[in-house]
């Protein structure tokens, strides 16, 4: 596996070492002790897995201490754009996002620990999206932001995206309660 930093500290992006032969590819999507050697104790609690058509937007979210999240998240079947803003307040990137392109051709995988709200928008039908998470869901913990707040002035490429009413009515920016 080749684990790359990105410009926001402690957001990773993993591209897994793929087999392929006339068969199809095997990769490890999970190596405990590759993690280990990048100073990664990583302890997972929780699979989650979506399913969405094109177009679907999902996020942003995160969950409060003491049920804070950390996401190792990958597509199965389709694309994604990814998207982790840093809300850990101090940061020298709080407020900032990063965005990345998931998809089962490229089977690239994103670490995204706590203190960031993290939410996906769907390139493809079908897509199908993984998360692998360091703590359970606590609904009384949660927190989001809204998709299309013009302080984070986020890129989605779609001005109409499919989003659900709970992340219509999420909190913008300025008034998130952060416990990062």
């Amino acid at each position: 596996m080749k684990i790359s930093k990105t410009f926001i500290e402690d957001l990773l992006v993993i591209e897994p070492a793929v087999f392929e032969d006339d068969r199809g590819y095997f990769f490890e999507s999970w190596s405990e002790s590759v993690f280990l050697k990048h100073d990664l104790d990583l302890d997972f609690v929780q699979d989650n897995q979506s399913f969405s058509h094109k177009n679907t937007l999902r996020g942003l979210h995160f969950q409060h201490p003491p049920y804070a999240q950390g996401k190792l998240v990958r597509v199965i079947q389709g694309s994604v754009l990814d998207i982790a803003v840093d809300i850990r307040k101090k940061s020298p990137t709080y407020g900032q996002y990063f965005s990345i392109e998931l998809s089962g051709k490229n089977k690239k995988m994103f670490w995204i620990p706590e203190g960031f709200a993290h939410g996906f928008l769907t390139l493809d039908d079908d897509t199908i999206f993984s998360y692998k998470c360091t703590q359970i869901y606590h609904k009384e913990s949660e927190g989001s932001l809204l998709w299309n707040d013009s302080e984070l002035n986020i890129d989605w490429g779609v001005k109409n995206p499919f989003v659900s009413e709970k992340d219509k009515k999420a909190d913008s920016f300025a008034n998130c309660k952060s416990s990062f």
